[in-house]
């Protein structure tokens, strides 16, 4: 096994029919067989798996993540070309295909710290583990806005580095001349005599080179692509309307499905009525279990039988519950495990009991958010065809290669027999990291011999996704007679991940921070920036909170708690700056404040909110300010900061998911609305580059827009709101905004 880090050895290409294929060889000659037949086309030859030089001189970077409208494909590309010295012009992409060769290990080491920091002499078998456990794991995940700081450090910019060396050995043997003399600038190599070729040229007698085992990566200040905005692959053909997403995929002879399933999680379908099979464009009628489905000529003709086949389902024991029960016993249970002393511990420092005892003033509250739903623009789909002991999947995953081996699992097959096309994702907030849709499209195709498109109506989405669960946080501060915070106490339920969201960046000398899980029969999946979406809400609210209680301007009073970190310095300086803090607004009109580091991004945002007399809430301008370390792609990246304050201006102000009688009472965008162009504040984003490791761009933004929110409300109005989604519930008196 070879060493994968940015020291990582490289795989040597092979030449075949003009093409040279580069990569990172894990385990020298174990991997490029099990490639080749699947990414080489027109006479390629490959020997590793991330880059591909062919004779007309275009260069091919295969990138293992999905597309969702975060840039992926384009980003991750310039960090090989960069390395490469390739001209962009030039530069290709091919989305890796869903096989075990291309688990993307680079993604699982970077996420449990197995980064550059490892030691040398354990590099081969902390790498062994790695690639062993994501093949066993099929882990090929986009999220955790992970492919530009993990994939794109550990692997992009190492395979590209690695192949401009072997490209200057193989031209300085074929001149005869040292390789101190070449030098590659935009895709052309030259050499100090006046000799040049361009990358197509040298591709076979740089099939032949050794690899290097230590290809040096360039610093910042030589950066020429890496930096820049380049044009994104994925917009053309989105312009136009050439994108294919899981949705559009037409193939011949293709039917249709759709499905309902009982309204209640965990019910049972009991009787349903199947006699217009084989009426009005209508195959087949299916009992899948927790639901019916309809296989049909087209969709509306599936909808519409599906509509009328009087369902009954037996809905079960969850069928009593209902939100305001479910809020009941939560809290319930709080105080029971707090009582019991039952509570798991997520950091602990200094005792808070003391400090609690004898402070001058000690501040409580208590934090809501609701369940949440995705709500992806395009619906739920994905077209199955089941040929006997093989299958084909077309869809949108943000983890193909787990949904082959869902697929072979599910048809008892072998996975390599499963063939998966993945789509672009028109969205996917995590929602697309779940195979439920997927392995019930396999069910229903495996009844018939064609393929079968499955698609959710988006009332089926609403009712049937997986949620961001309902949470409540307790928080408390206790004060000195200055107003400094002696100790923090923080009791929530539920803790997935990343462990550090319930972290607080403030200097709190005395820590207590615990949690507890109680049972819940609603579905919880990732969401967006997941348990920072409710963190940053919670404790930005709250450390609001303690700044008004200690008479202390907001932004300065964070600023003073985090003294000693210069990244948290830098974005409160700078919003401060861009938002004008501190100046007049209108009548009726607040500001908030709020900052949070999430996936390696430190984010700092400010709300200008106007709260009419009714309590309508009108958010008209937020500034961004985000340091990720360094920007790829810095159109790109304000994009995904845009896209972030959006989504999460949707739950802040309008998102809830509330259960009624066991399920889930939204059903579209009428009764769950998002956050529409009409409604979206002007949004400024300024990036720091600060010259650490590169951070996360699609989710940084989102958890602490709600906070920012909040604090303006509060700022407007005096009217601290400490549930979401936000609403004013009286009448303001005019004589409290300003």
């Amino acid at each position: 096994m070879k060493k994968w880090t940015r020291r990582a050895f490289i795989g040597a290409g092979v030449l075949a029919s003009g093409t040279l294929v580069l990569g990172i060889a894990i385990r020298p000659g174990n991997r490029s067989s099990k490639v080749a037949d699947v990414i080489a086309r027109d006479g390629e030859s490959v020997l590793n798996i991330w880059l591909k030089i062919a004779k007309d001189n275009t260069v091919t970077a295969i990138i293992p993540h999905a597309e969702m409208g975060q840039g992926v494909h384009t980003a991750l590309a310039m960090m090989l070309a960069e390395e490469l010295d390739a001209d962009w012009s030039q530069i290709r992409f091919e989305e890796a295909p869903a096989i075990k060769e291309y688990a993307n290990y680079a993604v699982a080491k970077g996420f449990l710290g197995g980064g550059p920091n490892v030691p040398k002499f354990l590099n081969e078998t902390v790498d062994g583990v790695f690639l062993t456990a994501v093949k066993s794991m099929n882990f090929q995940i986009t999220g955790g806005s992970s492919s530009v700081r993990f994939t794109g450090q550990y692997a992009m910019r190492v395979a590209g580095a690695a192949a401009r060396a072997m490209l200057v050995q193989a031209a300085a043997q074929k001149w005869g001349v040292n390789e101190e003399s070449i030098r590659i600038e935009k895709g052309i190599i030259s050499d100090s005599s006046g000799k040049s070729a361009s990358f197509g040229e040298i591709a076979p007698e740089a099939a032949k080179v050794k690899k290097p085992s230590d290809p040096r990566l360039k610093s910042e200040k030589e950066f020429k692509i890496i930096g820049t905005s380049q044009p994104r692959f994925d917009i053309p053909d989105k312009v136009t309307g050439k994108a294919m997403f899981g949705i559009d995929v037409d193939l011949p002879n293709m039917k249709y499905a759709t499905v309902a399933a009982s309204p209640v999680f965990g019910g049972r379908v009991k009787s349903m009525d199947k006699s217009m099979e084989g009426k009005n464009g209508v195959i087949k009628v299916l009992n899948l279990g927790n639901a019916a489905a309809v296989i049909a000529d087209g969709y509306w003709q599936a909808k519409m039988a599906l509509d009328s086949m009087n369902l009954d389902f037996d809905l079960g024991e969850n069928a009593k519950i209902n939100q305001d029960q479910i809020i009941a016993r939560y809290q319930r249970e709080m105080d029971e495990a707090r009582e019991k002393d039952e509570l798991d511990t997520h950091y602990e420092v200094g005792n808070v009991g003391v400090e609690f005892e004898k402070a001058a003033r000690v501040i409580e509250a208590e934090y809501q958010v609701p369940f949440l739903a995705h709500a992806t623009m395009e619906p739920m789909n994905c077209t199955v065809w089941v040929k006997g002991e093989e299958a084909e999947v077309w869809c949108g995953s943000q983890n193909p290669l787990g949904v082959a081996a869902a697929v072979a699992e599910e048809l008892d097959i072998k996975q390599e027999k499963v063939k998966v096309h993945n789509q672009l994702l028109g969205g996917g907030f995590g929602r697309r990291s779940e195979n439920d849709v997927i392995l019930q499209a396999t069910r229903i195709a495996r009844e018939v011999s064609y393929p079968v498109k499955l698609i959710w109506s988006r009332e089926e989405d609403m009712q049937h996704d997986v949620y961001r669960e309902l949470g409540i946080s307790r928080m408390k501060a206790a004060l000195d007679e200055s107003g400094n915070p002696l100790a923090y106490q923080s009791q929530f339920i539920f803790r997935h991940h990343p462990p550090e969201a319930a972290d607080i960046p403030y200097a709190v000398p005395n820590q207590q921070i615990r949690f507890s899980s109680p049972a819940s029969h609603v579905p919880w999946g990732n969401w967006r920036s997941v348990d920072h979406s409710t963190h940053g809400f919670y404790s930005e609210s709250f450390v609001d909170e303690i700044a008004h209680a200690a008479k202390q301007d907001p932004l300065s009073y964070r600023k003073t708690l985090t003294s000693d970190q210069p990244r948290f310095q830098a974005v409160l300086d700078l919003v401060k700056e861009k938002s004008n803090w501190g100046t007049e607004l209108p009548q009726n009109w607040g500001r908030g404040v709020a900052v949070h580091k999430s996936f390696g991004t430190y984010v700092a945002e400010v709300a200008e909110v106007e709260v009419d007399i009714s309590g309508g809430i009108k958010v008209h301008r937020v500034i961004c300010v985000a340091d990720p370390g360094f920007a790829i792609n810095p159109d790109s990246f304000k994009a995904q900061m845009e896209s972030g304050i959006i989504y999460g201006l949707s739950a802040a102000v309008s998102g809830e998911i509330t259960i009624r009688d066991g399920a889930v009472a939204q059903s579209n965008f009428h009764d769950y609305p998002v956050t529409r162009m009409k409604d979206s504040p002007k949004i400024e984003t300024y990036i720091i580059n600060s010259g650490n490791a590169p951070g996360g761009a699609g989710e940084p933004s989102t958890p602490i827009i709600a906070s920012a929110v909040g604090n303006a409300i509060f700022d407007a109005t005096g009217v601290r709101l400490r549930r979401l989604p936000f609403q004013i519930e009286m009448p303001v008196r005019e004589n409290t905004l300003g």
